[in-house]
């Protein structure tokens, strides 16, 4: 006898991604945004034989605000996703040395030992356009260029109800609201993050790598102007610089960079804000579950971010269909994938801690810098829980 995930899916035709389109307008799994997170959950969900449905406000490839570094732990995910080759075979610049740059005074620069595999930057319009195109090849639909303008409970149903800006719609048992910091399904929903997003912005930018620049050279830098950056090598002789800075600085920041790698004044930079926003509830009973920065934003600093938002899309989609084959009831799932949410970020959070005071304290974090060139130990230390066992060589 065949299997459920084969019945379900037999005879329905193919979409222009490559996947299976669902005949109507009902779904198993309806996911919001169509970055890491998204397309994560989407894959899992699609391969388990959910009918499911990413809505993506943009048309890929498109960049984003981002460092664009693969943390190592990401590549645990992306194998059980069964996409690690295709990643490594996307153009990449590869981080071995990393220097720590204060506003005053001299780089603390450490790096790699013997050949303990590197920091992977990977442009995040092509990583993200192979995950989706992955989700769609396993028979996720797909609404790109179209926005939420609605979505919500049906009344006196058990389903999410959404609207597109385009008209279309759609329903679906479980929802993955993986739509960003700003997440518009979040808020239509009504999950509201508590306290106050921050000030900083995030700015981000391509730029030719100087002549100079040594090729496996990843900078964390505090500027003059207020905030920090990363500039790290990407492919074809490209350098990506990603900013945290106050709002307020941004302006200055811009023409200061701008001078420094002779961009023309109209280069094109990307802008996200607020870049820090409170968290949100990760999961609800009645079957919505939220990934990525939808429900929780991490310093960028440490490079981190797309790992995080590859694991919980991941997690996000495994008990979703845990609930959808009846497995556990709705409630439970919410709750199980609460506690995983919760202990993934709370293993790691005093590095996060650490990485937003040093960014947010220049002085200090030059002080701790000048330490550090004299007792290395510390900082050895916490650099290898990012990035791997390194030594100082300046």
């Amino acid at each position: 006898m065949a299997s459920r995930a084969a019945r379900r899916n037999s005879g329905r035709p193919r979409n222009e991604g490559g996947g299976r389109r669902v005949s109507g307008d009902h779904f198993d799994l309806l996911v919001a945004g169509g970055g890491p997170a998204g397309a994560a959950a989407a894959l899992v969900a699609a391969r388990a034989g959910l009918r499911t449905l990413v809505i993506e406000r943009e048309r890929f490839p498109r960049e984003k605000v981002c460092g664009d570094c693969l943390h190592r732990d990401g590549w645990a995910v992306l194998e059980r996703l069964g996409v690690a080759a295709a990643a490594r075979a996307l153009p990449a610049g590869e981080a071995r040395e990393f220097a720590f740059v204060p506003r005053r005074g001299r780089a603390v620069v450490l790096r790699l030992r013997g050949n303990t595999p590197g920091e992977r930057v990977i442009r995040r319009a092509h990583f993200d356009e192979m995950l989706l195109r992955a989700a769609a090849a396993a028979g996720a639909e797909l609404w790109e260029g179209e926005a939420l303008c609605s979505l919500r409970r049906a009344e006196g149903g058990p389903s999410f109800e959404a609207v597109t800006t385009s008209g279309r719609r759609a329903s679906s048992t479980f929802c993955v609201a993986a739509d960003g910091r700003n997440s518009t399904a979040a808020r239509l929903l009504g999950v509201v993050p508590t306290g106050v997003s921050s000030e900083r912005i995030g700015l981000q930018a391509h730029v030719p790598r100087p002549a100079d620049w040594p090729a496996e050279r990843l900078e964390l830098r505090w500027f003059s102007e207020g905030g920090y950056g990363g500039f790290a090598p990407a492919a074809d002789g490209m350098l990506n610089v990603a900013a945290a800075v106050p709002a307020a600085q941004a302006k200055t920041l811009r023409a200061a960079l701008a001078a420094e790698f002779q961009l023309d004044p109209a280069h094109d930079w990307r802008v996200v804000a607020p870049l820090e926003t409170p968290g949100r509830p990760a999961a609800r009973a009645d079957g919505l579950f939220l990934a990525g920065d939808a429900a929780r934003v991490v310093e960028p600093f440490t490079g981190e971010g797309i790992y995080y938002a590859l694991r919980t899309g991941e997690l996000a989609a495994a008990h979703a269909v845990r609930a959808f084959r009846g497995e556990v009831s709705g409630a439970t799932a919410a709750a199980d994938y609460s506690c995983e949410h919760a202990a993934l970020y709370r293993g790691r959070i005093w590095v996060n801690r650490l990485a937003r005071w040093a960014g947010t304290h220049p002085v200090l974090a030059g002080t701790a810098l000048r330490l550090a060139r004299r007792w290395p130990g510390i900082l050895r230390f916490l650099t290898a829980k990012v990035v791997g066992d390194v030594k100082a060589i300046a």
